[in-house]
């Protein structure tokens, strides 16, 4: 019993699995900005070349 106490390699995965989520949201957030201002900018683009 008192190995299983000491035992410490769940948590170590579940701190890599919050740290990989952390990082998974800001790559998504990051893209969806991106999308955004490539979107505006080839909307302006379209309009000067109409």
């Amino acid at each position: 019993m008192k190995a299983f106490l000491r035992d410490d390699d769940g948590v170590t995965a579940i701190e890599y699995g919050l740290i990989a989520a952390l990082i998974a949201v800001v790559i998504i957030a990051s893209v969806q900005l991106v999308g955004t201002n490539l979107s505006s900018i080839f909307s302006t683009i379209a309009s000067e070349l109409s």
